[in-house]
């Protein structure tokens, strides 16, 4: 639980959904996170690698124990942080809602907020139940282009069809906003394959695990994630 924040007897878990591959984790995920557990005042937020993210099945990720490796030395020494191996345990292609469904059922009495980048929020509506994505978890969405009020309006629209408009309101309200970090795990690939620096682009450990296990030498670093 995290300092200074301890949750009164009764009060319901604020809980924090995090997924992607994290193949590697870097800063640009670490900062979203801790800014959406400070602006929404969550009580945890959990990393949730996944075994197959459904727009990466045709990249070969690192292993699913070095990805959850990386991510616990990652996240070390933050007590509001963990790392839920709920879908790499499972198996199989990871949908989210799925995952919140059984998230749900596990403690009914949580609070769940699903984090996700703007950049995310236009492809929402694409994906398995969306609806029901937004029913079981509020969407939170983080915005690091600084968008006007204007934009944000703009921003939740996609959403219309998928929510009613009270719903639609609780999801608007719930926008993060944090500094514009251009990191990709794609381009830490890249870079390790490129023999270049990675120095301050992922924390220290990660970055020496990467070279002691000789992570990502020589492969195809195509894609985004």
């Amino acid at each position: 639980m995290p300092a200074g924040k301890r949750r009164s007897l009764g009060k319901a878990m604020r809980l924090g959904i995090y997924g992607g591959s994290f193949d590697p984790v870097h800063y640009g995920h670490l900062l979203l996170a801790e800014s959406c557990r400070e602006q929404l005042a969550l009580d945890a937020v959990w990393f949730l690698p996944a075994a197959v993210p459904p727009h990466k099945q045709q990249r070969q990720l690192a292993t699913a124990g070095t990805r959850i490796e990386m991510l616990e030395l990652a996240i070390g020494g933050h007590e509001a942080f963990a790392v839920c191996t709920y879908e790499i345990d499972r198996g199989g292609v990871s949908y989210t809602v799925d995952t919140l469904a059984h998230l749900r059922q596990e403690d009914p009495t949580r609070e769940l907020f699903f984090l996700m980048g703007a950049d995310s929020l236009g492809d929402l509506p694409t994906w398995r139940e969306p609806a029901r994505i937004c029913e079981l978890a509020v969407p939170v969405v983080v915005d690091r282009r600084g968008a006007s009020v204007g934009g944000e309006g703009d921003m939740f629209s996609v959403l219309g069809d998928v929510v009613d408009a009270k719903r639609l309101e609780t999801i608007r309200q719930h926008l993060v906003r944090m500094p514009r970090i251009d990191l990709s795990s794609s381009e830490i690939r890249r870079r390790v394959a490129a023999g270049e620096s990675v120095r301050y682009r992922t924390p220290r450990a990660v970055e020496k695990y990467i070279g002691a296990q000789k992570l990502y030498r020589g492969e195809s670093t195509a894609g985004n994630g």
